[in-house]
């Protein structure tokens, strides 16, 4: 069976007329209508704001999402509020928080804050809730007015999972009251048990390493979840903060959700961690996931996005036979908070619940100063204005944090050893953006909010295991912004306005030049053009040639990681490492951990020497002010078109 509400019914009811969801009308007195609402991935998300760009944001919030929540507990005769993990880091409030005002005993956390204004019925850790600590961790929790859940990051590990002394409860069964069909009240106990992926003792080694373990999550489950049954509950919704990945089970998953759903007892799922929307078209291939039905192995399940986008909702008809509840039937949707438009622009389709901004409004401006104030200092200017004709201390910065992290990461693994390089380009540089889309942070403070000017995206932590060869290649891909240029020749224009800056990769590690005579080996989208095309030439590590059949670690984000750009060497299948972290967060911690960064480019690529050859590049005027700092022989040449000043460079 499945019931959908339409936009018009919702619309409808906030306009003061109140649609009853069908299960809820139609239930027999045998029957009734319960509705599981979800929120996932919040990291600190309370206000529809973006601390990072310092203005408002209308895709994010847990006070838009609240507003869909009262809506959505007015259509339902009964509901159950859930948060399935990842509440207490991810963006500057998180870290003001952390860092800055800190946590002791008493204090209210203001996403919890929040969350008891919003009357949450229960939640579950993500492994982000590891990321300060378990001291932090545990005073934070200290103030929720809903348990909180964990079945598998123990203190103790027992003779299996149910002998376990776990840092938390590993799950509650909550006496719930539902109204029937009939309108008579009935006794209902609903079964909560939660997950984290145990990959959390490498992600937070330092926080975790001697203190707790993590289990396998389907190891977990299956020793509770007879256990839940047999302790009274008739319903049991679990708290996967684990994605959707395979359907076949294998030890030590992170993205278990699929085979856990699969699990006998389990009437419901909310699922999270992967910042993404079930169900939705992007799952339809996926193995174990009926987009159409909701369901992921027939159990009905929902993933509500992140950062507050989406309302995670799961709808049960339930019937009582004897003394048992079963589900007979279910719908399962995301509702969002905001649309886009064809003109990229978003609309948001809720306002924000008053009350749940004015719970956390002082946090809110402590946090505003907070990005506004510096976290550290940079003892050279970081700009972009040549990070597409040298190298560019603003690349620098960024490749050299992700290097930092990645090391870390890789500590106590498989590909503990391995030379890490690090893989970054440059999001600000001109083109379609104009004259003034470049980074330019001056030398001395840095704020927070500077560091969304070095990284645009919110993208995550990522490394790939790759071949030398592999490594030259996409180096070679990198090299495609660059139009051929005859030995020679005057005044060519160097850049091929065709390809995004954002796909011209640095790889810090290596040293090398482009040897601009050569054609390029790709295309602007990635495609190969020319096998023995060679414009990547001496190519070293630690001053020896490269080795094309040595093994090496490249730290990167989760588009390049995934395919993005369409790199040899990364297109999914040589991922060894998905951080828990966005490479904006790797960033910030870099700086605040050194104090003063010295984003210095130290020159590890070039362009290869070209007698009497000069090639023209545009980029934005300020550009002037930084000519002394750049290691290429380079001149103003004039005005370029549309407000670019147009460069000189002897090659």
């Amino acid at each position: 069976m499945s019931l959908t509400l339409d936009r018009r019914s919702f619309l409808a009811g906030t306009a003061g007329f109140i649609a009853l969801h069908p299960f809820s009308a139609s239930a027999a007195a045998n029957q009734a209508h319960l509705r599981i609402m979800e929120t996932t991935d919040l990291h600190v998300h309370v206000f529809p704001y973006d601390y990072y760009a310092d203005r408002p944001r209308d895709t994010v919030g847990l006070a838009r999402t609240a507003s869909l929540i009262q809506a959505i507990r007015e259509e339902a005769s009964n509901s159950l509020l859930i948060d399935n993990g990842d509440f207490l880091q991810g963006n500057p409030m998180g870290d003001y928080i952390a860092y800055e005002r800190g946590m002791k005993d008493g204090d209210m956390h203001p996403i919890i804050e929040a969350m008891n204004t919003l009357g949450f019925d229960a939640s579950t850790l993500g492994n982000h809730e590891f990321n300060y600590g378990l001291d932090f961790l545990m005073k934070s929790l200290a103030g929720a007015d809903f348990p909180v859940v964990n079945a598998n990051v123990a203190l103790e590990l027992g003779s299996d999972p149910t002998k376990d002394k776990t840092l938390i409860p590993p799950y509650v069964i909550l006496d719930h009251t539902v109204t029937d069909g009939s309108g008579a009240e009935q006794p209902i106990k609903v079964g909560l048990i939660g997950f984290t992926p145990p990959q959390v003792m490498n992600w937070d080694r330092r926080h975790l390493e001697g203190k707790v373990q993590a289990r396998d999550i389907l190891e977990t489950a299956k020793a509770y979840i007879p256990q839940m049954k047999e302790r009274g509950a008739d319903i049991i919704v679990v708290l996967s903060h684990s994605g959707i990945g395979a359907a076949t089970a294998s030890d030590g998953m992170e993205n278990a959700a699929v085979p856990l759903a699969g699990l006998d007892g389990v009437d419901a799922i909310l699922t999270g961690h992967s910042h993404l929307v079930f169900p939705s078209p992007g799952y339809a291939e996926f193995a174990g996931a009926d987009v159409d039905a909701g369901t992921l192995m027939g159990t009905p399940a929902t993933m509500g996005g992140f950062w507050g986008s989406h309302m995670g909702l799961i709808d049960l008809l339930i019937e009582k036979d004897g003394n048992e509840w079963r589900v007979v039937s279910a719908v399962s949707e995301a509702r969002p908070i905001s649309k886009r438009n064809e003109d990229r622009s978003t609309t948001a389709l809720v306002e924000s619940d008053g009350k749940v901004l004015a719970s956390v409004q002082t946090e809110h401006d402590e946090t505003l100063a907070y990005v506004r104030r510096a976290v550290g200092k940079t003892d050279a200017p970081l700009h972009s204005y040549f990070a597409l004709v040298a190298d560019d201390p603003s690349v620098q910065i960024v490749s050299i944090a992700q290097l930092w992290y990645i090391e870390q990461m890789m500590r106590g693994t498989e590909h503990e050893g391995l030379p890490i390089l690090s893989a970054a380009a440059p999001f600000k540089a001109g083109g379609r953006g104009g004259p003034e889309y470049f980074t330019d942070v001056p030398k001395g403070d840095v704020a927070i909010k500077n560091v969304s000017d070095l990284y645009l995206y919110p993208n995550t932590a990522r490394a790939v295991r790759v071949t030398g060869q592999q490594v030259k290649d996409w180096l070679e891909r990198s090299a495609g912004i660059f139009n051929q240029v005859s030995p020679g020749a005057q005044d060519v224009v160097l850049l091929n306005p065709a390809f995004p800056s954002y796909n011209f990769d640095v790889i810090d590690g290596v040293e090398y030049q482009i040897d601009l005579s050569q054609p390029s080996k790709y295309d602007p989208k990635g495609v190969l053009l020319d096998e023995t095309a060679n414009r990547i030439v001496n190519l070293t590590y630690k001053g020896a040639p490269l080795d094309l059949e040595a093994e090496f670690i490249i730290a990167t984000n989760n588009y390049r990681a995934g395919g993005g750009g369409s790199f040899p060497g990364a297109s999914g299948e040589t991922t060894v490492f998905e951080g828990p972290d966005t490479n904006r967060d790797v960033i910030v911690r870099y700086i605040v951990e050194k104090g003063t960064i010295s984003p210095r480019a130290d020159s590890n690529w070039s362009f290869a020497p070209m007698e009497g050859t000069t090639v023209l590049f545009d980029t934005g005027p300020a550009a002037s002010a930084y000519l002394d700092q750049v290691d290429v022989d380079i001149e103003e040449a004039g005005e370029g078109p549309d407000g670019f000043a147009r460069f000189r460079i002897a090659l």
